[in-house]
């Protein structure tokens, strides 16, 4: 699919403009994803990111992880592919076009997150990810690049920032991405977005029955499930950030995690050109 990003004159993102894939289309060149499995027991959050990265729209849609980890998967997903992750990465070639790590990743992956931010495939960096490298965020700060997207709430951005004052969150999320080097998603009621080039938007369409567990993962899955068809990191995160906050306004009240999946192709058909 191609996509056209819209806002006002005031930087607020408006819907995207969604256009369908060309006939000749196929699913290596709608881009192949991969996004980082959490370990046993905890394999539901990567799991729900990338089901919203293949429902977005990416051809391909891999988890990789540790044998264990994958046997939990396997009894949830089936369109989406298992990998076995090695200490080479080598199930990570060069058909792979985007990268999600974070959600319910666990503990101690700081030592994976630069490994793979190495690899210098747009990647989307949330939770445990971000939260690995409190304490010393220059080591993850000089393996970033525009490229990437890290997609924090106001806690897990204090960990990383502990002297940007989040009283205007629209110039503390300008702040983290020039300091990063990285877009910046920092999450809330309304969503910032910033990269390091001084651009800046910002999503106001958005639900409260969006403040349910499992929410933030879909949002990373579908900004990865666009970086992987071949959206710039910033246009991803602001269309991610709407696409994700339609969900919550069409969905309303009962609405879970699991069931945002389901919508997302609602959504997208709303967009179409």
């Amino acid at each position: 699919m191609g996509f056209t990003l819209n806002f006002t004159k005031d930087g607020t993102i408006t819907r995207p403009k969604l256009v369908p894939p060309p006939s000749d289309a196929h699913k290596y060149s709608r881009g192949h994803a991969i996004v980082w499995s959490g370990p046993p027991l905890r394999t539901g959050a990567s799991r729900l990111a990338a089901q919203a990265a293949l429902a977005v729209g990416a051809g391909l849609v891999t988890i990789i992880g540790d044998r264990a980890a994958l046997v939990e998967q396997a009894a949830h997903v089936t369109a989406i592919m298992l990998r076995e992750a090695n200490d080479a990465l080598a199930c990570i070639d060069q058909r792979v076009t985007a990268l999600a790590i974070g959600p319910g990743a666990g503990s101690g992956i700081a030592d994976i997150v630069c490994a793979l931010l190495k690899r210098e495939i747009p990647m989307v960096l949330d939770a445990d990810a971000i939260t690995a490298f409190a304490g010393d965020p220059a080591r993850l700060f000089e393996h970033l690049c525009a490229n990437d997207v890290m997609t924090p709430h106001a806690g897990e951005f204090a960990r990383l920032f502990p002297d940007i004052d989040l009283a205007d969150r629209a110039a503390a999320a300008l702040c983290a991405a020039e300091r990063s080097g990285a877009v910046v998603l920092l999450k809330g009621p309304q969503t910032h977005i910033a990269a390091p080039d001084g651009r800046v938007a910002v999503n106001r369409h958005a639900s409260p029955w969006l403040a349910t567990a499992g929410s933030g993962d879909v949002l990373t899955g579908l900004i990865c499930g666009l970086m992987a068809q071949g959206v710039a990191a910033f246009d991803a995160a602001c269309m991610g950030a709407w696409l994700h906050g339609d969900i919550g306004v069409r969905a309303g009240p009962g609405l879970t995690a699991d069931s945002m999946i389901n919508y997302i192709p609602l959504v997208l058909t709303g967009s179409l050109a």
